[in-house]
């Protein structure tokens, strides 16, 4: 039954995204293939980055803690330091990790980058329909 759902579920959300992005029923709709893509890997290229950067400064000292009171360091391992960086571009933020030390001054800038990047795609898309 739970592999069921998981199906259902998957499916449902690629028949969402499909309607969204083949949907033309706006007089201005536009939407750009490339211009997607060209956002989706310059973020997936810009999270690898910031967590190759937070893994290297976990190297010399602890930056990374668990949120519970006790605050134990997470485990100095790639997969963490890229979780928290996928979770901070996305502005997610799920708080089960806190940055300590430097690595909160670049989960910032990761952050604000998360927020401004895509606000300039659809500045861009929007700019761009008088164009065609």
């Amino acid at each position: 039954m739970g592999n069921l759902l998981i199906v259902g579920a998957v499916l449902f959300i690629l028949v969402n995204l499909i309607y969204f992005f083949k949907n033309k029923e706006f007089k201005y709709s536009y939407f750009s293939t490339k211009m997607f893509y060209k956002l989706f890997f310059v973020l997936m290229g810009i999270t690898v980055a910031f967590a190759v950067l937070y893994y290297g400064l976990g190297m010399s000292e602890t930056v990374l803690r668990y949120s519970v009171p006790d605050g134990k360091p997470v485990p100095h391992d790639f997969s963490n330091y890229l979780y928290f960086s996928g979770v901070t571009i996305l502005s997610v933020g799920y708080g089960d990790f806190l940055p300590v030390g430097n690595l909160r001054f670049f989960a910032l800038i990761e952050a604000a980058i998360g927020l401004l990047l895509p606000s300039a795609y659809f500045m861009r898309m929007l700019n761009s329909k008088g164009d065609n």
